[in-house]
């Protein structure tokens, strides 16, 4: 659920937000703000959503099981994050959650489970996902939550790769050259960050990864990480070489 920003409370809320409409908001949302935050018609609140931006609101109604909300003013509109897909096999409960949280604050725009030969968990509590990656946007100030893709196999998603995409994928068995140096000769633009599992890509993936004419190989030094870690690991590196981090943007 929302964290504040100061004393003011944060809601994703995906429902349209429009100058002076008065909405209802969902029964969880009504129990943290009115029972957990304790608090009355008129106090303010902020709502957000991908398409209407951020609005200053208000309790127009203080009702625990269905408290009714007013929008007043229009504080930010959307700015969309990079055009990044994150494709992750599988972790298992909380590492999943720590992941997606993660990803969501690194600024990707699509979340997608992705199934290899070696993925350890093979089914995914999308529900589960979707209320990390809001809580972690809440949280973080942003105006923007991933969408959260169906887990598909990887065989069935390199057979229909766009050309106009290119597809960034942690190898162990790259050459181990600088990955900022890697990064820098690839054009910035649409692109997918491909992490596996902790068994690593069978050969057979790999073969037909590398097959892909956009595909780029990127080492992430010398130490295994844990596939969280190299999660935020390797979002950082191309944030700050083709994304919304780099100097000359």
């Amino acid at each position: 659920m929302a964290r504040s920003q100061g004393r003011v409370p944060r809601l994703y809320c995906e429902q349209t937000l429009d100058a002076d409409s008065e909405l209802p908001l969902s029964r969880e949302a009504s129990h943290y703000l009115v029972t957990v935050l304790r608090l009355g018609e008129g106090a303010a609140v902020r709502l957000f959503n991908a398409i209407d931006g951020e609005w200053q609101c208000r309790i127009a109604q203080a009702n625990r099981k269905a408290a009714r909300i007013t929008c007043d003013e229009r504080l930010r509109t959307v700015k969309l994050p990079p055009d990044i897909d994150y494709l992750f096999a599988p972790l298992k409960s909380a590492r999943l959650d720590y992941l997606t949280q993660k990803a969501t604050e690194m600024g990707v725009r699509r979340l997608c489970p992705v199934i290899t030969r070696y993925t350890v968990a093979d089914k995914v509590n999308l529900d589960r996902m979707r209320a990390n990656a809001v809580e972690a946007a809440e949280q973080c100030n942003m105006v923007y939550v991933p969408d959260v893709a169906e887990p598909e196999k990887l065989a069935k998603i390199l057979t229909g790769w766009p050309d106009d995409r290119t597809l960034i994928f942690c190898d162990e068995r790259a050459d181990g050259a600088s990955p900022v140096d890697t990064l820098n000769r690839v054009k910035p633009g649409p692109m997918a960050v491909l992490l596996g599992p902790e068994g690593g890509f069978s050969d057979e993936e790999r073969d037909m990864i590398l097959s892909l004419p956009n595909a780029v190989a990127l080492s992430l030094g010398p130490r295994i990480m844990r596939a969280d870690t190299a999660a935020v690991a390797v979002l950082a590196l191309v944030q700050s070489v083709l994304g919304d981090w780099r100097e000359d943007k």
